[in-house]
């Protein structure tokens, strides 16, 4: 057996957890240099959202081709790859004297990085060590993690960007990307699952099958909305923060506090996950977000209450991944979870294109972000219908003890 003996459980969750930390955390303070960038280049915010808007799409788009690559051939080359491709996505930025550099670079280097390095990928490693009852809590580890890269990311990167320029800051992120490249020789690289029969001979069965699923198509959907509400924030609240007239600062932290509290929000939805129905938390989760959204509108805006804010939108900011990992996974098993996650996964992408892209675009023209806000509250609503209606009973032939 090629797969080392000295790949143990805990060896393969701390690589994975690991690779999720920096992936997470390289990718998570790209909102910050919205300001600096545009004013230092003379940019609109449309254009340096544009760039924002194609990284997350191509994100999406790759991300299940990685997947495929992934169940096909194993996680390790896929991941080391996509390595090496982030950082000279995340180098270029830092030399992007035009919009074109910055939407190749930025946009789309980035965005296929992010993608062969995705926490999926990995999580999809990591629950192939471990039974079926423990996937929830190992999926929500693995959000942790990557949380636990933007607390520490965030303020970390708002330091170096006053200190030292954006430009070099981008480059310490860069090195930073690299380092997943090492650490993806600690995941197995045995695509199979062996407590698991396989049911399908190929990807394509998987998909066809899936597409056939009426819960998998509304999982699908509503996952754009969580697209649109994450990439919207991270990348345009520092600049709203800075439009209230509050500290750059200010806006570093309440990344940095949505990453923190949602280390909490994952955790408890991998434990939900495992007593009670995903789809009924998916919905309370949407629906939660609704409201925090309606109340920033309605509060007034200072430091604290948006400390307050970026505290609440964390415990739900992607505490919905491992829930909708975990229905994809408890309907068709997790022999191709990699692609058929990525292919869900694509939608939220479209989703953050919508919202990164949108978010500049309506700032333009109005002046404001309150459309913005308002169109995150109707999104939430809908998806707490949608997830509602999902069967997420296993499949008869996959219901196995």
């Amino acid at each position: 057996m090629n797969n080392s003996s000295w790949r143990l459980p805990v060896v393969v969750l701390l690589g994975g957890c690991l690779i999720s930390l920096i992936g997470f955390g390289v990718r998570s303070p790209l909102g910050l240099y919205l300001g600096p960038m545009t004013s230092t280049l003379g940019w609109s915010r449309e254009t340096y959202a544009l760039a924002m808007a194609i990284q997350n799409l191509l994100w999406g788009l790759g991300l299940p081709l990685a997947g495929a690559l992934a169940d096909r051939h194993g996680s390790v080359v896929v991941i080391a790859g996509g390595a090496l491709i982030y950082a000279l996505g995340i180098l270029g930025m830092s030399v992007a004297k035009s919009a074109w550099m910055l939407h190749l670079t930025g946009g789309i280097l980035v965005g296929i990085g992010v993608a062969f390095t995705a926490f999926s990928l990995a999580i999809a490693a990591m629950v192939r060590v471990v039974g079926p009852a423990k996937r929830s809590l190992v999926m929500g580890a693995g959000m942790a993690a990557g949380s636990m890269g933007q607390v520490l990311y965030s303020p970390l990167a708002q330091s170096m960007i006053v200190d030292y320029g954006w430009s070099v800051s981008l480059m310490m992120l860069a090195m930073s990307a690299l380092v997943i490249a090492p650490l993806a020789l600690l995941l197995p690289n045995d695509p199979q699952v062996h407590n698991e029969q396989p049911m399908h001979g190929s990807v394509t069965e998987a998909l066809v099958e899936a597409f056939h699923h009426r819960g998998y198509l509304l999982l699908t959907a509503g996952f754009f909305f969580c697209g649109f509400h994450v990439a919207f924030i991270t990348v345009h609240l520092p600049a709203y923060v800075t439009d209230l007239g509050l500290d750059q600062y200010v806006g570093a932290w309440c990344i940095s506090l949505i990453g923190l509290f949602n280390i909490v929000g994952s955790l408890l939805s991998g434990w939900y996950g495992q007593h009670a129905s995903k789809k009924f938390g998916l919905s309370a989760i949407y629906l939660l977000r609704a409201l925090v959204l309606l109340a920033l509108l309605l509060v007034t805006k200072t430091e604290y209450t948006m400390y307050v804010f970026a505290g609440a939108i964390g415990m739900l900011w992607l505490a919905t991944v491992p829930l909708t990992n975990g229905i994809v996974a408890q309907i068709f098993g997790v022999r191709y979870m990699a692609t058929l996650f990525g292919v869900v996964f694509l939608s939220h992408q479209i989703g953050s294109f919508t919202g990164v892209w949108m978010g500049g675009w309506m700032h333009d023209h109005t002046g404001s972000y309150d459309l913005m806000w308002q169109a995150g509250i109707v999104l939430g609503l809908a998806a707490a219908v949608i997830h509602l209606r999902i069967n997420e009973k296993p499949l008869a032939r996959l219901d196995m003890t």
